[in-house]
Protein backbone atom coordinates (compact mmCIF):
# COMPACT_ATOMS: atom_id res chain seq x y z
CA UNK A 1 0.00 0.00 0.00
CA UNK A 2 1.24 3.73 -0.18
CA UNK A 3 3.80 5.47 1.57
CA UNK A 4 2.30 8.09 4.23
CA UNK A 5 1.70 11.65 2.57
CA UNK A 6 4.01 14.20 3.67
CA UNK A 7 1.48 16.80 6.00
CA UNK A 8 2.67 21.05 5.16
CA UNK A 9 4.17 22.46 8.68
CA UNK A 10 1.35 23.70 10.83
CA UNK A 11 2.30 27.10 11.23
CA UNK A 12 2.49 27.51 6.78
CA UNK A 13 -0.97 25.56 6.71
CA UNK A 14 -2.69 27.44 8.95
CA UNK A 15 -0.85 30.91 7.61
CA UNK A 16 -2.58 29.78 4.31
CA UNK A 17 -5.69 28.35 5.43
CA UNK A 18 -6.84 29.77 8.48
CA UNK A 19 -9.32 32.27 6.79
CA UNK A 20 -11.13 30.08 4.54
CA UNK A 21 -14.51 30.80 4.09
CA UNK A 22 -17.27 29.87 1.39
CA UNK A 23 -17.12 31.28 -2.32
CA UNK A 24 -20.26 32.99 -3.47
CA UNK A 25 -21.29 29.64 -5.03
CA UNK A 26 -20.09 27.76 -2.54
CA UNK A 27 -21.97 29.40 -0.17
CA UNK A 28 -25.18 28.80 -2.12
CA UNK A 29 -24.79 24.93 -2.49
CA UNK A 30 -23.79 25.19 1.78
CA UNK A 31 -26.91 26.84 2.40
CA UNK A 32 -28.65 24.20 0.07
CA UNK A 33 -26.98 21.35 1.51
CA UNK A 34 -28.01 22.37 5.26
CA UNK A 35 -31.18 22.58 4.47
CA UNK A 36 -31.96 18.86 3.71
CA UNK A 37 -31.80 18.46 7.31
CA UNK A 38 -34.11 19.71 10.77
CA UNK A 39 -32.57 21.83 12.87
CA UNK A 40 -30.73 20.48 15.18
CA UNK A 41 -29.02 17.99 12.85
CA UNK A 42 -26.94 19.84 10.87
CA UNK A 43 -24.39 17.60 11.85
CA UNK A 44 -25.55 15.28 9.07
CA UNK A 45 -24.11 17.61 6.72
CA UNK A 46 -20.84 16.61 7.54
CA UNK A 47 -19.59 14.42 4.64
CA UNK A 48 -21.23 16.47 2.03
CA UNK A 49 -20.01 19.82 3.23
CA UNK A 50 -16.57 18.40 3.58
CA UNK A 51 -16.30 17.14 -0.06
CA UNK A 52 -17.55 20.77 -0.91
CA UNK A 53 -14.37 22.36 0.85
CA UNK A 54 -11.94 19.87 -0.90
CA UNK A 55 -13.38 20.75 -3.94
CA UNK A 56 -13.09 24.29 -3.06
CA UNK A 57 -9.58 24.02 -1.97
CA UNK A 58 -8.85 22.15 -5.41
CA UNK A 59 -10.35 25.19 -6.94
CA UNK A 60 -7.98 27.53 -5.54
CA UNK A 61 -4.36 25.16 -5.87
CA UNK A 62 -5.46 23.74 -9.03
CA UNK A 63 -5.44 20.24 -7.82
CA UNK A 64 -7.93 17.63 -6.81
CA UNK A 65 -8.15 19.70 -3.51
CA UNK A 66 -7.27 18.26 0.46
CA UNK A 67 -8.41 18.91 3.51
CA UNK A 68 -6.10 21.27 5.68
CA UNK A 69 -7.01 21.26 9.62
CA UNK A 70 -7.86 25.06 9.73
CA UNK A 71 -10.79 23.84 6.98
CA UNK A 72 -12.05 20.79 8.67
CA UNK A 73 -12.32 23.04 11.89
CA UNK A 74 -14.29 25.75 9.53
CA UNK A 75 -16.91 22.76 8.43
CA UNK A 76 -17.16 21.80 12.04
CA UNK A 77 -17.75 25.62 12.92
CA UNK A 78 -20.29 25.35 10.46
CA UNK A 79 -22.58 22.09 11.81
CA UNK A 80 -22.11 22.97 15.26
CA UNK A 81 -19.88 19.92 16.78
CA UNK A 82 -16.50 20.02 18.21
CA UNK A 83 -13.63 19.88 15.34
CA UNK A 84 -12.69 16.39 16.20
CA UNK A 85 -15.51 14.74 15.10
CA UNK A 86 -15.01 15.95 11.95
CA UNK A 87 -11.73 14.92 11.89
CA UNK A 88 -13.04 11.26 12.43
CA UNK A 89 -15.03 11.64 9.33
CA UNK A 90 -12.23 13.31 7.12
CA UNK A 91 -10.09 10.46 8.45
CA UNK A 92 -12.53 7.33 8.08
CA UNK A 93 -13.47 7.73 4.45
CA UNK A 94 -10.66 7.45 1.37
CA UNK A 95 -12.51 10.34 -0.42
CA UNK A 96 -10.94 12.72 1.60
CA UNK A 97 -7.40 13.66 0.97
CA UNK A 98 -5.45 14.52 4.48
CA UNK A 99 -2.65 16.02 2.50
CA UNK A 100 -1.91 17.99 -0.41
CA UNK A 101 -2.39 15.55 -3.87
CA UNK A 102 -2.02 17.09 -7.29
CA UNK A 103 -3.83 17.66 -10.14
CA UNK A 104 -4.60 14.56 -11.08
CA UNK A 105 -5.23 12.12 -8.20
CA UNK A 106 -4.67 8.37 -9.63
CA UNK A 107 -5.80 6.19 -7.57
CA UNK A 108 -5.10 2.52 -8.73
CA UNK A 109 -7.15 -0.81 -7.02
CA UNK A 110 -4.58 -3.40 -5.25
CA UNK A 111 -7.69 -5.65 -4.61
CA UNK A 112 -7.59 -9.15 -5.55
CA UNK A 113 -9.59 -8.61 -8.51
CA UNK A 114 -7.98 -5.96 -9.76
CA UNK A 115 -4.30 -7.79 -8.97
CA UNK A 116 -5.39 -11.47 -10.93
CA UNK A 117 -6.12 -8.84 -13.69
CA UNK A 118 -2.82 -7.14 -14.09
CA UNK A 119 -2.94 -4.06 -11.84
CA UNK A 120 1.18 -4.78 -11.08
CA UNK A 121 0.90 -3.55 -15.44
CA UNK A 122 -0.68 -0.51 -14.27
CA UNK A 123 1.52 0.49 -11.29
CA UNK A 124 4.16 -0.16 -13.46
CA UNK A 125 2.88 2.23 -15.88
CA UNK A 126 2.26 4.57 -13.37
CA UNK A 127 6.21 4.07 -12.45
CA UNK A 128 7.44 4.49 -15.54
CA UNK A 129 5.53 7.64 -16.18
CA UNK A 130 7.14 9.08 -12.72
CA UNK A 131 4.79 8.54 -10.33
CA UNK A 132 5.66 6.68 -6.82
CA UNK A 133 3.51 5.55 -4.86
CA UNK A 134 2.49 8.11 -1.70
CA UNK A 135 4.06 11.07 -3.67
CA UNK A 136 3.30 13.83 -5.99
CA UNK A 137 5.33 14.45 -9.39
CA UNK A 138 7.32 17.47 -9.09
CA UNK A 139 5.34 19.39 -11.86
CA UNK A 140 2.87 19.31 -9.52
CA UNK A 141 0.70 17.15 -12.03
CA UNK A 142 -0.21 13.24 -10.38
CA UNK A 143 -0.34 11.94 -6.82
CA UNK A 144 -0.18 7.95 -6.84
CA UNK A 145 -1.75 6.20 -4.34
CA UNK A 146 -2.86 2.74 -4.02
CA UNK A 147 -6.23 1.70 -2.78
CA UNK A 148 -8.45 -0.98 -1.69
CA UNK A 149 -11.60 -1.75 -3.84
CA UNK A 150 -13.05 0.73 -5.82
CA UNK A 151 -16.03 -1.57 -6.64
CA UNK A 152 -15.66 -1.86 -10.33
CA UNK A 153 -14.27 -5.48 -10.57
CA UNK A 154 -16.23 -6.69 -13.10
CA UNK A 155 -13.71 -4.32 -15.13
CA UNK A 156 -10.47 -4.80 -13.88
CA UNK A 157 -7.82 -3.56 -13.14
CA UNK A 158 -8.74 0.12 -12.88
CA UNK A 159 -8.30 3.84 -11.50
CA UNK A 160 -9.81 6.30 -10.31
CA UNK A 161 -8.54 9.56 -11.02
CA UNK A 162 -10.05 12.29 -9.31
CA UNK A 163 -14.02 11.90 -10.36
CA UNK A 164 -13.58 8.91 -13.02
CA UNK A 165 -12.75 5.29 -13.50
CA UNK A 166 -10.76 4.03 -16.18
CA UNK A 167 -11.54 -0.04 -16.52
CA UNK A 168 -10.23 -2.79 -18.52
CA UNK A 169 -6.41 -0.93 -18.63
CA UNK A 170 -3.16 -2.88 -19.10
CA UNK A 171 0.38 -0.94 -19.34
CA UNK A 172 -0.10 0.43 -22.71
CA UNK A 173 -3.47 1.47 -21.69
CA UNK A 174 -2.87 3.27 -18.52
CA UNK A 175 0.22 5.19 -20.61
CA UNK A 176 -2.19 6.47 -23.07
CA UNK A 177 -4.28 7.45 -20.10
CA UNK A 178 -1.74 9.44 -18.13
CA UNK A 179 -0.19 10.96 -21.17
CA UNK A 180 -3.58 12.21 -22.11
CA UNK A 181 -3.87 14.08 -19.16
CA UNK A 182 -0.44 15.21 -18.87
CA UNK A 183 -1.29 17.19 -22.78
CA UNK A 184 -4.02 18.96 -20.68
CA UNK A 185 -6.77 16.39 -22.54
CA UNK A 186 -9.79 14.37 -20.71
CA UNK A 187 -9.45 11.03 -21.92
CA UNK A 188 -13.07 9.19 -22.03
CA UNK A 189 -13.93 7.21 -18.90
CA UNK A 190 -14.99 3.98 -18.61
CA UNK A 191 -13.84 0.71 -20.08
CA UNK A 192 -10.59 1.34 -22.14
CA UNK A 193 -11.39 -1.06 -24.51
CA UNK A 194 -14.90 -0.24 -25.85
CA UNK A 195 -16.80 -2.15 -24.12
CA UNK A 196 -20.09 -0.99 -22.92
CA UNK A 197 -20.29 -0.65 -18.80
CA UNK A 198 -19.64 -4.40 -17.41
CA UNK A 199 -20.96 -6.16 -20.45
CA UNK A 200 -18.86 -9.59 -21.23
CA UNK A 201 -15.93 -8.48 -22.97
CA UNK A 202 -17.23 -9.87 -26.37
CA UNK A 203 -20.47 -8.23 -26.22
CA UNK A 204 -23.63 -8.68 -24.73
CA UNK A 205 -25.05 -12.74 -24.45
CA UNK A 206 -28.38 -12.15 -23.19
CA UNK A 207 -31.48 -10.11 -23.36
CA UNK A 208 -29.56 -8.16 -26.42
CA UNK A 209 -32.28 -6.19 -27.32
CA UNK A 210 -31.77 -4.02 -24.33
CA UNK A 211 -28.70 -2.84 -25.25
CA UNK A 212 -30.13 0.19 -27.07
CA UNK A 213 -33.76 0.52 -25.63
CA UNK A 214 -36.10 -0.63 -23.46
CA UNK A 215 -37.01 -4.04 -24.42
CA UNK A 216 -40.98 -6.32 -23.21
CA UNK A 217 -39.95 -9.79 -23.61
CA UNK A 218 -42.97 -10.83 -21.68
CA UNK A 219 -45.10 -12.07 -24.62
CA UNK A 220 -41.58 -14.48 -25.83
CA UNK A 221 -41.61 -15.46 -23.05
CA UNK A 222 -45.09 -16.77 -22.31
CA UNK A 223 -45.01 -18.41 -25.93
CA UNK A 224 -41.41 -19.79 -24.94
Amino acid sequence: MAEAATIPDETEVRARWSAFTWTEDNQRKANEILGRYPAGREQSACLPLLDLAQRQVGAETETQGWLPVPVIEFVARQIGIPYMRVFEVATFYTMYNLAPVGRYHVQVCGTTPCLLAGSDEVLAACKNHGLTKGRTTPDGMFTLTEVECLGACANAPMVQINDDNYEDLDYDRTTAVLEALARGEQPAPGSQTGRRDSCPAGGPTSLREMVDANHDYRGEWANG
